[in-house]
């Protein structure tokens, strides 16, 4: 018997049970399990009908991604679904917790369907950038309608039991015992005579007009791709399941399968997925190390920074307490809070009962001693290091023994406002991103003397703030800042050799970037990135920068909060918009500078920006302020509109082929103030060695 997929027979009714945690996988093993148990199921004639069963927690969450690009080792999916298919016996799929991917092409194999009332079910290959490859895309619109069906599999959401149920992919949902409930529905089965029920004899469940029903179905896949050739090719297979038979809709599916799993795209998207699960592993704190409870949570400082960090808390419900030096700073955080709050119940993302009582977990001081009891204190305030060390040396006498004192510092230095506490070992950077209770990226800046248990409970509590935390060692800037430092410099060095604020931002969004440098400078406020070229300008002499974006500040055009600033803004308005003003004042800082014009190539931006973030994320890496190629990655994807069908900039370099990046390096040290191009000597190394950054 196998060990994974046991089976047993209970008065008639066979039961597999898959048994491959944490999540069923439909690893080679498993497959073979439940083809062993069909077959024995088959052979047997005291058997009436069959049960497939996971546990209450997961039906199956799918195939082994690992397995693809690789040999697969007999029976695959589609060989298990055969059998299925050939079944001559009644097959039930009892579901409970999730049937996701190729769990669900498993579920759609057996004849019936029954599921417990939390359970979810999807097809999200399309987030992997492939397809359903076991028959999903031919069966799916076979017992749901067909625009459902497109739905589920171009956008990848789950849907819930009721919804299931309601759409006919659910027979029925039970409660109790998963198994009794199996084993009854299934006597049922026998009872009432029914036997098999193939989805594959069904015809498409086309409702309305057909043609007008296959001409959308492009039309929403080209929506929703973003660069992600999956959903087009799901478009397709869709369209051959209304009108092939269904071998040939297979077959279809098949073909289109094979052509994704090999593109560049889906293979980014998979080291998407790998890379995010990779982020809580830290060499030398393992798993078992004890962590702290984080019951009650204090933020310093209002802001909105502040507001959103407090928002993230009591969005997990966890009680905060948001510490300002006045009332009305405060009122105004507080007022900011609920304005958020407000416009989440307005769009019916939030029910106003779960607003009042997230905002009821949020409560106001001015007296920084009401936060003492606090089990962690997250520093929200300006970014000068003098406020910030003032502040931890109040956190350091006010905060109870054994509590987390936090800065959100998105650049400084975390050793310098550890030293000023008497407790540096419960000093750790904690980076929110703006704005905080949005975005999902956490960097967690591990100080020199920071306590493994301080960053194991940061960890865990960036996890259950439903953040992708990655640690990163002190540096200026950590791992994006600083990366994002040689982007935006070569975006200013672009603007001052000929191109325009619009054509760069157009090359990078085109390219698939969420913003272009000077549409997101303007979001956040270009004075906020004057205020660290200052600070680097006696820092850093051997730094360069443009100097047309100290220019535009000068004039106070700091984006989109003073209406005008790379671009201008109408009230109430903040899609950015080409203003005369900026190319004239372009044109004269040329002049004035000596800087002749000439025509640049949107791939010529492309490359000098991306390479950048790649050279300067070789660095990181060797200097060990990364643990992985993978950690900046997920930096990227996660926290600065990178395109996940590009796999993060370390990953996108090794797509170009290293050897190709160090040329272009070679390149542009020969021309506008190349000296700023250095390739990094890990970059060097790797790319002479034929390796890659990932692997």
């Amino acid at each position: 018997m196998s060990d994974v997929a046991p089976y047993s027979v209970r008065d008639g009714i066979a039961v597999i049970t898959l048994n491959n945690p944490p999540v069923n996988g439909l690893g080679n093993a498993l497959r073979a399990g439940i083809a062993e148990g069909l077959k024995q199921a088959a052979a047997d004639p005291a058997v009436k009908a069959v049960v497939m069963i996971g546990s209450s927690k997961a039906f199956s969450g799918g195939a082994d991604i690992r397995e693809f690009n690789k040999p697969m080792t007999p029976p695959n999916l589609p060989e298990v679904n055969d059998m299925q298919d050939a079944m001559q016996k009644p097959l039930v799929a009892a579901i409970g917790g999730f049937a996701l991917g190729g769990g669900l092409e498993l579920a759609l194999g057996c004849h019936y369907r029954i599921a417990l009332p939390k359970s979810l079910l999807g097809l999200p290959e399309v987030k992997l950038g492939i397809l359903p490859g076991s028959g999903g895309t031919q069966r799916l619109p076979r017992v749901i309608p067909v625009h459902e069906a497109a739905r589920m599999m171009i956008l990848g959401d789950p849907i819930a039991a009721e919804k299931a149920k309601e759409l006919g992919l659910i027979d029925e949902i039970v409660t109790g015992d998963l198994l009794e409930a199996g084993i009854t529905y299934a006597r049922k089965l026998v009872a009432e005579g029914k036997g098999p029920r193939r989805l594959r004899d069904q015809p498409p469940r086309v409702d309305g007009d057909q043609k007008a029903l296959l001409d959308a179905v492009p039309e929403q896949a080209a929506r929703s791709a973003g660069g992600n050739p999956a959903p087009a090719e799901i478009a397709k297979c869709i369209q051959a399941a209304v009108t092939l038979p269904f071998d040939e809709g297979r077959k279809v599916e098949r073909e289109r399968f094979e052509y994704l799993v090999n593109t560049v795209e889906s293979k980014a998207l998979r080291h998407m997925f790998f890379a995010e699960r990779q982020t809580s592993k830290i060499p030398d704190v393992p798993e078992t190390t004890p962590t702290r409870e984080i019951r009650k949570a204090a933020i310093v400082g209002s802001g909105t920074m502040g507001g959103g960090i407090a928002m993230c808390f009591a969005n997990v419900g966890i009680p905060v307490v948001i510490a300002d030096v006045s009332q009305e700073a405060l009122d105004k955080g507080l007022k900011r809070i609920k304005d958020n709050y407000a416009v989440s119940v307005q769009r019916g993302r939030l029910k106003q009962e779960d607003m009042d009582k997230r905002v009821a977990l949020i409560q106001g001081t001015t007296d920084l001693g009401t936060a003492r009891d606090a089990d962690i204190v997250i520093e929200a305030v300006f970014e000068r290091m003098e406020v910030k060390q003032e502040i931890f040396k109040k956190l350091d006498a006010v905060m109870k023994p054994g509590a987390i004192l936090a800065t959100n510092t998105s650049t400084l230095d975390v050793n310098k406002i550890a030293a000023v506490t008497k407790r540096p070992q419960d000093v750790i950077g904690t980076h929110f991103f703006s704005p905080a209770n949005v975005m999902r990226l956490l960097e967690v800046v591990r100080a020199a003397k920071t306590g493994k248990d301080v960053l194991a409970t940061t960890m865990k509590l960036g996890k259950k703030l439903k953040k992708v935390p990655i640690v990163s060692g002190v540096c200026d800037g950590f791992i994006g800042n600083r990366m994002l430092e040689r982007y935006t410099q070569q975006a200013g060095f672009l603007l001052d050799e000929g191109a325009s604020p619009q054509q760069v931002d157009a090359a990078l969004q085109n390219w698939g970037l969420a913003m272009g440098p000077f549409t997101m400078s303007d979001m956040a406020g270009n004075d906020v990135g004057w205020d660290v070229r200052k600070r680097r300008y006696y820092e850093k002499p051997d730094m360069a920068y443009s100097k047309f974006a100290d220019k535009v500040c000068e004039l106070g055009r700091f984006g989109q909060k003073t209406g005008k600033g790379f671009y201008k803004y109408e009230a109430g308005n903040r899609k950015p918009q080409p203003d005369p003003e900026i190319d004239a004042l372009l044109e004269k800082y040329r002049k004035e500078n000596g800087l002749q014009p000439r025509q640049i190539s949107d791939q010529e931006i492309v490359e000098r920006c991306i390479y950048a973030l790649a050279n300067e994320g070789a660095r990181i890496l060797e200097e060990g302020i990364a643990l992985r190629a993978s950690d900046v990655d997920m930096v990227y994807l996660a926290g600065y509109g990178f395109p996940p069908h590009r796999g993060g900039p370390m990953f996108y370099a090794d797509t170009v082929g290293l050897d190709k990046v160090v040329a272009a390096i070679a390149k542009f040290q020969q021309g506008y103030l190349g000296a700023q191009w250095t390739p990094a000597p890990l970059l060097v190394k790797l790319a002479k060695e034929g390796k890659k950054f990932n692997g």
